[in-house]
């Protein structure tokens, strides 16, 4: 690690939102699922600390619809034993039979009434069991007025739709090397005005401590008017670079970390759309290139873009004295 310190003599932004104590921190900066900051907040209660529009809006789809089906299943077998435990005979048109066969009935019940459907071959007999299906139909259209938003938000909100190379390579460029990855649209939104930042953590002594450093990795192109192909940024190793000198056992070390961070405009939205993403050291392939992700169709009137191609390259060869690890 003293090794790494004598590389490294170079201005760190202290801006990044993250702490600058690295025993205080573990774990990757950015979650790479869901490009969140991979922080878990303690010390208030769990209602204070979660918002949950934020959380049902981020929510994978399967999770998302997973969610509202154990609800509705949940609330309605909550009111079926309510209702049974009152007695079926309050409930007219049941024909008594074994105790199974009622829950059914009245959980079948429930549902309807919780949809405000209502066949009318069961119907609720008496004050109480009245009120409480009056209840009920009236959380039912609570419940589904919150649903629907939830659907709309889900649908209306701006992304980014972007996929990312799974590994970051170690290139030849021109007469040294780069650092390289690669991301592109995969959904025909339209991105415009896109930007993209490029930030190395990596932990390293000093005065005796190890501390986070967040190092600004400049790149040959940052912004870029359209997004609509792939785009590969490439960021330079020479001098000027935080990587400059460092090897793959080097940047393992010191728990090195590239953080990425997009926006653009959305033209559909009229928006502004965000993207974050990361890389370790395991995920840095040494020595290799990106294959070409597009190509013209056979008529040679549209470019073809083959998303499922975005995590293909092929090793080579680095210039020396760079050693490939």
């Amino acid at each position: 690690m003293a090794m790494l310190k004598r590389k490294i003599n170079l201005s760190s932004d202290s801006a990044t939102g993250f702490g600058a104590n690295s025993e205080n921190s573990s774990g990757r900066f950015f979650n790479r699922q869901s490009g969140g900051a991979n922080i878990e907040k303690r010390g208030v209660g769990l209602l204070d600390r979660q918002s949950w529009y934020h959380t049902m809006l981020a929510l994978p789809q399967w999770k998302f619809w997973l969610f509202l089906m154990i609800m509705f299943i949940l609330i309605n077998l909550v009111f079926a034993s309510i209702y049974f435990m009152i007695g079926v005979e309050h409930l007219g048109g049941i024909i008594t039979k074994s105790p199974l066969e009622n829950f059914i009935e009245t959980f079948f019940f429930s549902c309807q009434t919780f949809t405000t459907v209502g066949y009318g071959r069961i119907n609720p007999e008496g004050f109480l069991v009245s009120g409480i299906a009056a209840f009920q139909a009236f959380l039912g259209l609570l419940s589904f007025a919150l649903a629907t938003g939830l659907l709309y938000g889900r649908f209306s909100r701006p992304q980014s739709f972007l996929r990312y190379s799974h590994n970051a390579l170690i290139a030849p460029y021109r007469d040294g090397i780069a650092f390289m990855l690669r991301m592109a649209p995969y959904k025909n939104n339209r991105l415009s005005d896109g930007e993209v930042k490029l930030t190395l953590a990596m932990q390293i002594e000093e005065n005796g401590k190890m501390g986070n450093k967040f190092y600004p990795l400049d790149l040959e192109i940052s912004k870029i008017n359209a997004l609509n192909l792939s785009w590969t940024l490439v960021h330079a190793i020479n001098e000027k670079s935080p990587f400059y000198n460092l090897t793959l056992q080097d940047l393992s070390n010191a728990r090195a970390e590239i953080l990425v961070f997009f926006k653009a405009f959305d033209e559909v939205f009229s928006n502004t759309v965000i993207s974050r993403m990361s890389y370790i050291s395991e995920e840095i392939v040494w020595g290799a290139k990106f294959k070409i992700m597009y190509h013209p169709n056979k008529k040679g009137t549209s470019t073809i873009l083959d998303l499922n191609k975005i995590n293909d390259f092929e090793k080579v060869d680095l210039p020396k004295p760079v050693t490939a690890q």
